[in-house]
């Protein structure tokens, strides 16, 4: 993979942050169930809960490639604080970032750039997850405010926002050409956040749910017009799914580190297992694969930032990133033998903390039927 010297010298300065800070905590981390509020803090000294908001208002200014490196170096350490990160990040902040209106960026924007604000981002509900236009929360205008009824589920980051971009409908009969986005501050009288507990893995990231009980919302606090929500939610997705692509490659390159460094270490036979050709292959078939997967969400990236369709190929980069994040962790996991299967290994938080990557932000079908159809495009 070719970088730019800028970009050698950021994979650099997050890797030494990844290597110093969150593989030695991960696994402490792991164990309480709760938002990682040091690991968060840590990225926004370097710079990166910011990275790609605009200079103007404090962030760095940069692109998705430089994102999506940084967002690998970080999962390769970590994958939670990944998670709070690209909540946080790819989906709230860039949100406002892009659809934000001067006033509102100057309230929320600059302080979410620094980290000095924490922001989540409320599309997903108890019924509907990947069919995002059968939203049932409703905004219902009265005067200067719009009036907020519903719940959400699964919200990362949502106990310990300060703000979240939350979508919802005008009218709940409509279609989701009525879908609208709000940003909603988390202390606002109606606002109800439970977080939830008992997850598999990615444990050090909060997830809750969010209930709307005639919750008032400021109508200066819409995000764009009236109608425009589902169109700028797809739109943030697309861009997201990159960012989900490179937080695979993090997991599995992570996990391809521990197997290498294990086998050289384990013996059986009177010598260490990396001479074994069957773990050999082993190795090889994850390399392959981890390179694969950085390839395609590198692609993506520099077609976003170039201002290039991306669409198809960030389905196709977390399609294939997520596949392979599971099966690079379950390979790794099967180097270590026994061990890999206990408590209070790092290989055992990693094959935990993968599974969900094919779950989250549009599933691995939700990603084959978008490919399928613009694929199928291409030959009417």
């Amino acid at each position: 993979m070719i970088f730019t010297e800028e970009e050698r010298m950021l994979q650099s300065t997050v890797r030494n942050f990844a290597v110093q800070e969150l593989i030695p905590n991960a696994l402490e981390a792991d164990k309480t169930e709760d938002f990682w509020h040091e690991s968060f803090n840590k990225m926004a000294d370097i710079g990166l809960t910011g990275i790609t908001v605009d200079s103007q208002f404090g962030g760095s200014g940069a692109g998705y490639r430089q994102a999506a490196i940084a967002i690998e170096e970080i999962a390769r350490g970590d994958a939670s604080s990944s998670v709070n990160l690209i909540a946080h990040l790819s989906l709230s902040t860039s949100t406002l970032n892009e659809f934000g209106n001067q006033d509102q960026k100057q309230k929320y924007l600059r302080n979410m750039a620094s980290g000095k604000s924490i922001g989540a981002w409320a599309l997903t509900e108890p019924g509907g997850g990947s069919d995002a236009a059968s939203i049932s929360t409703t905004a219902t205008r009265d005067g200067d405010d719009y009036v907020l009824n519903g719940s959400k589920m699964y919200i990362t980051n949502a106990d310990v926002s300060d703000y979240m971009i939350v979508y919802a409908k005008l009218d709940k009969e409509a279609d989701y050409k009525s879908i609208t986005a709000f940003i909603v501050e988390s202390n606002t009288d109606g606002v109800t956040i439970s977080p939830l507990k008992g997850k598999l893995g990615m444990r050090s990231s909060t997830a809750s749910e969010v209930i709307f009980d005639n919750a008032k919302v400021p109508v200066e606090n819409r995000l764009g017009d009236e109608g425009s929500g589902f169109k700028n939610a797809m739109t943030i997705l697309d861009s997201s799914r990159i960012s989900i692509a490179a937080q695979c490659v993090g997991i599995g390159q992570g996990a391809l580190d521990l197997a290498i460094n294990y086998a050289k270490n384990r013996e059986t036979f009177n010598k260490p297992i990396t001479q074994h050709q069957a773990i050999q292959f082993m190795i090889a078939d994850m390399a392959a694969a981890v390179h694969s997967a950085r390839v395609v969400t590198m692609d993506a990236a520099t077609l976003k930032d170039s201002k290039l369709p991306f669409s198809n190929e960030a389905s196709i980069a977390k399609l294939i990133a997520s596949e392979m994040c599971i099966d690079v962790t379950n390979k790794a996991l099967q180097v270590h033998g026994g061990i890999g299967y206990f408590k209070d290994t790092n290989i055992e938080r990693m094959f935990r903390d993968a599974r969900v990557t094919t779950i989250y932000e549009g599933t691995s079908e939700i990603q084959r039927l978008i490919v399928a159809r613009q694929t199928l495009q291409q030959y009417q």
